[in-house]
Order: C-alpha cells, then sequence, then structure tokens
C-alpha cells in the first residue's frame, strides 16, 4: 500500500485540491467545524492523523494551537515541513499511533486514513486508535469518501459501469469492492454506523463535507465571486441534511470519546 500511495502522492497535490473551488468547499465546512468544537478548548492540543501537506494542521498551528501531525507518504511530510510552521510533524501510519500516550489530545483529526484502508480490519484499528490518545470528552473528526459518489461519476458518467461489474469491482447492489491498487476505497452510511458502534464512539454530527460540489466542477469554476460564496452559503446551509449525506463526494463524522 505505501509504495502505491508513495507513487500517487508524488504526482497529485493534495494542496492544490483544497485550493479548487470543489476543494474549497471542503476545506471551508471541515474548518467551520473544526472551529466549532474548538470555541470551549482555546489551548487544544490537535492530532492530525493522515495530514498530507498540512492544509489543516498548518492553518490551526497558525491559529495558536499546539498540532502534532502524523503522515505516512514522505513526499507530502517533505511539503509539510517545509512550511516552516510551529506542527511538529513527523512520519507514521494511523494504524499505530503507540508514540502517543492514552488520551494525549483534545481533538483528532482523521482526515485521510479512511480513504486508503481498504479492510473493513484496518479501519476500525485506526478509529480505536484515534479514540485511545483522545481524551475523555474529546473530539475525533473522521473523512471518508462515499460509495455512490464513485458509482455515479466514475461509473455511469465515465462510462465505466459495465466493466467494473465485469472486472468484480462492484457487488450486485453496486458497493464498490477496492484493493490498494485503486488507490481509494469508498464507504456507506451504514459503513460508518458500523465502524462507530463497534469502537464505541458517539457521534455528534455527520457532514455532507463537499455536498454536490464534485458532481459540478466545471459550474463552480465558472461561478463569478459572488455566486461562489451563494453556493457556500447554500451548502453550510444543507450540509446537515441526512437525504444529502449518502451522495456527497465526501463526509466528515464527527465523534465525541465520553
Amino acid at each position: 500500500m505505501t509504495i502505491e500511495l508513495e507513487k500517487h502522492y508524488n504526482k497529485f497535490c493534495e494542496d492544490k485540491r483544497l485550493t479548487r473551488r470543489h476543494g474549497q468547499v471542503e476545506y471551508i465546512t471541515s474548518m467551520k467545524y473544526i472551529h466549532e468544537y474548538l470555541e470551549d478548548m482555546p489551548s487544544a492540543k490537535i492530532l492530525d492523523v493522515g495530514a498530507g501537506t498540512g492544509r489543516y494542521s498548518v492553518q490551526l498551528a497558525n491559529e495558536g494551537y499546539d498540532v502534532t501531525a502524523i503522515e505516512l507518504v514522505k513526499y507530502n511530510l517533505g511539503i509539510l515541513k517545509s512550511k516552516k510552521s510551529s506542527v511538529k510533524a513527523m512520519q507514521g501510519t494511523a494504524l499505530d499511533l503507540s508514540r502517543f500516550a492514552d488520551n494525549t489530545f483534545d481533538m483528532t483529526l482523521v482526515f485521510g486514513p479512511m480513504y486508503h484502508l481498504y479492510q473493513y480490519e484496518d479501519k476500525l484499528k485506526a478509529l480505536k486508535e484515534a479514540k485511545r490518545v483522545t481524551k475523555v470528552g474529546g473530539v475525533i473528526l473522521v473523512a471518508y469518501i462515499m460509495n455512490e459518489y464513485s458509482v455515479i461519476i466514475h461509473g455511469f458518467r465515465e462510462n465505466n459501469i459495465k466493466e467494473c461489474i465485469e472486472n468484480g469491482k462492484l457487488t450486485e447492489d453496486f458497493h464498490v469492492i477496492s484493493k490498494p491498487e485503486d488507490l481509494y476505497d469508498y464507504v456507506r452510511i451504514e459503513d460508518i454506523n458500523k465502524l462507530d458502534e463497534e469502537v464505541g464512539l458517539q457521534r455528534m454530527k455527520l457532514i455532507a463535507a463537499d455536498g454536490p460540489a464534485n458532481y459540478m466542477r466545471p459550474v463552480l469554476n465558472e461561478m463569478d465571486e459572488e455566486t461562489f460564496e451563494l453556493f457556500i452559503k447554500y451548502h453550510l446551509s444543507t450540509c446537515e441534511r441526512p437525504e444529502l449525506l449518502g451522495a456527497s463526494s465526501h463526509t466528515l463524522d464527527i465523534l465525541r470519546k465520553e
């Protein structure tokens, strides 16, 4: 898995994705909810697991928070460190946070790992580790890529659906079956619910982090600033609506350790 991810992220810049219009929607939404839960934690210690190039961790460090970042891919870690922030950045994996003691962090972000963990047991392990290092009463935010987005875009819009079925990439009820060479894994809400229940975490909110943004990239790119601001306002007013969650490209699961 590490080799495939290294190859992918050596070519793909996560920093740029989150500054493009569709990525801005996800970033603005995620930061809104991060700040919402940091309101009562002015001196919060934050762990960013799978921090990528530091889009979130560097910003939060610049706001004065004590931030530690874990990133698997050396290329991404190099970019993060080059930003010369106060983030304590180190290489590591979401599956093993043993360098940290139990109940260390007020907030733990798991924004990348679930995209690249293909076995349920690995997702479970990552979530258990995030729970272990988070303080009682602390908040864990976990990002996922959603199944229906993949089926609609890659399967139907890009006309790969027949090939996916023939190659055993979809179950009979159209759940994506991913392997490491596919790079990304996709889930449904019931998959997320099962993980939360087994790990014993209390959900605060489940958010459609980017809603319809990834379906309408060309439209967003053509919007003037005023219209884009209206779209952001619309999205933030609807991103918690349950009927929109499963079709969003990304969801954000907000959990509390009790």
